[in-house]
């Protein structure tokens, strides 16, 4: 039975933020097939981590810059090694280069971080975003990871087009692979609450995630305090894991606005509202949030960047709107308009069901996986710069991991 390793960046959290979603998603995929997979990960488990032996999934803990790894990776000998994100990639390639050079390599970007990074840099210096922000260093290190992996994953078609366009990486690398999601039934469209059983707006989103703590404050300082004169009976509900005293501290019960904290089950508990509010002003990749609402049938209010690379082409799951009296306006018509919310809703699920219906894209992936593996040779050769990166990255990397071993051996 062929191996496959996962490297984590931290132990998966579907409860706590899209991520965590995604990794069981892209394990469950791979459980398709006889492969045997471990999941191996250094950061420490909380109590929100997800049971993978339940998928029969074996959990490994191990060191960072630390010779066990070598050992355990060795013993183990995968058939391919996923990196989650391409700080694992970062830490522990070279271990797996030297150790197990015909193991096919494969990078889940998660979303491009470097992105996401200039972005939140425009937003925060009250500069419009251009491409030329995304010529960072921490581009060079992301951009590095992916050169040096066989096939790196892509949540994002406006992610693939920049990797291609601007920083010309070959097709060859990149596989786009959106959230895998089940197809919404007429069986499931029958037992959402009605328009007439909802009632408040919501927020949701993972704290850790700066995206999301910027989007409560615009909600909080621009959009409620309007919103909620005009829908004097409304409340803004807001929720999300690891929730800061910052953000614990906006809860304001006068002003209708009531910070949740964690969702138990981040769908439950959406399908019991009327609306979801989420201004995003910066980040990358696509957002959990929108899938939930859309399998909930819960229409929502964003921006360009929020919707970014999801409808593709398709009428909104809600309004797309980028100015804040016109987000207002929006929030408005679908809190009170029966005939409007149910069009959205019906639009999330022609959304969902043709971009993120799992059934579409497993199987494909799967296929494409056996193809580099027949054809890992070859594949490499036409990625030769990658091969270059990896030699000399990985000598740096190496004597860097190196030398804080043996710092720690010392300590």
């Amino acid at each position: 039975m062929k191996k496959l390793l996962i490297i984590g960046q931290v132990w998966p959290e579907p409860t706590s933020s899209a991520a965590g979603t995604r990794m069981i998603q892209l394990i469950d995929c791979f459980k398709k097939t006889e492969f045997e997979i471990t999941f191996a990960c250094a950061a420490s488990k909380s109590d929100f981590s997800f049971d993978l032996k339940s998928k029969n999934v074996s959990e490994v803990e191990i060191k960072l810059n630390d010779e066990s790894f070598n050992q355990f990776i060795k013993d183990l000998n995968p058939a391919i090694v996923l990196f989650d994100r391409f700080m694992i990639e970062e830490q522990y390639s070279w271990r797996v280069n030297q150790e197990c050079p015909n193991a096919l390599k494969i990078l889940d970007t998660e979303d491009l971080h470097f992105l996401r990074n200039a972005r939140q840099s425009a937003s925060k210096k009250g500069i419009d975003f251009t491409n030329e922000l995304l010529f960072s260093d921490l581009a060079k290190r992301e951009i590095a990871s992916i050169l040096r992996s066989d096939l790196s994953l892509i949540i994002s078609k406006k992610e693939i087009e920049i990797l291609e366009k601007e920083f010309k990486i070959d097709e060859s690398l990149l596989y786009y692979l959106p959230f895998l999601e089940e197809n919404i039934s007429e069986e499931k469209v029958k037992s959402w609450k009605k328009f007439e059983e909802r009632k408040h707006f919501m927020f949701i989103g993972n704290f850790i995630h700066e995206p999301n703590y910027n989007c409560v404050q615009v909600l909080k300082s621009e959009i409620w305090p309007i919103l909620r004169k005009k829908l004097p009976k409304a409340e803004l509900h807001i929720y999300g894991a690891y929730p800061t005293q910052k953000v614990l501290q906006l809860n304001n019960p006068t002003e209708r606005f009531f910070v949740k904290g964690r969702a138990e089950n981040a769908q439950e508990t959406m399908s019991l509202y009327k609306v979801l509010l989420a201004p995003i002003q910066f980040g990358a990749g696509v957002k959990g949030k929108f899938v939930d609402a859309m399998q909930t049938g819960t229409p929502n209010i964003t921006t360009k960047i929020g919707a970014e690379a999801m409808q593709e082409n398709l009428n909104w799951n809600g309004y797309i709107a980028n100015d804040t009296e016109d987000f207002i306006e929006k929030a408005c018509l679908l809190y009170e308009n029966e005939k409007q919310w149910e069009d959205a809703q019906n639009n999330g699920i022609e959304i969902l069901n043709s971009h993120y219906n799992r059934h579409l894209f497993e199987d494909k992936f799967l296929e494409k996986i056996n193809d580099l593996e027949q054809n890992l040779i070859p594949h490499r050769n036409h990625n030769f710069i990658g091969q270059i990166l990896q030699h000399h990255t990985n000598q740096s990397t190496k004597y860097m991991s190196l030398w804080i071993e043996q710092k720690n051996k010392i300590s």
